[in-house]
């Protein structure tokens, strides 16, 4: 897996850099500017961009708004952002075109290196992982006319842990029901979504879980 690594603080980006290459991924980039991420992802296209959100010159949101350019470079190029902090305007312009290949993970709660690298190369595969307390800051500006408003609290709910990233076993352990249950639940998700088998399982499940994240 060849990853760019974008972040302003030196020790944390070089600590990075040796995860990846200890798990035998290719780190064919590492930067400090935003700037340098879109150049990056444009030379380099790689599978996956981890992203600080906070990068210079004003440390507040440049690597989010780099994000969303480098995606619209190289159209659906995959990016995980990984950060200490919550910053949903341009979270949502991260997920506004529709695409798979999107994860938000808090530095703070990343606590199992294993967990870390299935979902970033959940996202290099085109799928989503979102941290959950990212989904609820996401969440409060719902819109009136969301169909995610069809679903029920446990629909909802599963939905929720699928945007974590999280497999139909693992969704299953966390509620205490059965993986035919899950099964079950997310074919109901699909179809009060509009989701039908005319698209991949997976695709459906990424565009379920964009269209909850943006609703």
């Amino acid at each position: 897996m060849r990853v760019v690594v974008a972040d302003d603080a030196v020790l944390i980006r070089e600590g990075l850099v040796r995860l990846l290459e200890e798990f035998g991924c290719e780190v064919v980039a590492t930067v400090g500017t935003g700037d340098e991420l879109v150049s990056a992802v444009a030379a380099h296209r790689p599978d996956v961009s981890v992203v600080d959100v906070r990068m210079p010159p004003t440390f507040t949101d440049e690597g989010l708004r780099a994000a969303v350019a480098a995606r619209k470079e190289v159209p659906g190029a995959p990016v995980l952002i990984l950060s200490q902090y919550v910053e949903v305007s341009y979270a949502d312009d991260l997920l506004a075109d529709a695409r798979g290949g999107v994860g938000y993970l808090l530095k703070d709660r990343v606590v199992d290196v294993e967990e870390f690298m299935a979902g970033l190369r959940g996202v290099a595969s085109g799928g989503t992982v979102f941290d959950p307390q990212v989904i609820s800051q996401l969440m409060v500006r719902r819109r009136r006319d969301d169909p995610v408003a069809l679903l029920t609290p446990r629909e909802r709910e599963v939905l929720a842990l699928m945007a974590e990233g999280r497999s139909n076993p693992a969704i299953g352990r966390h509620l205490v029901v059965s993986e035919g249950a899950v099964e079950k639940h997310i074919r109901s998700i699909f179809a009060k979504l509009g989701l039908y088998a005319d698209d991949a399982d997976q695709h459906r499940r990424v565009l379920a879980v964009l269209a909850f994240l943006r609703s």
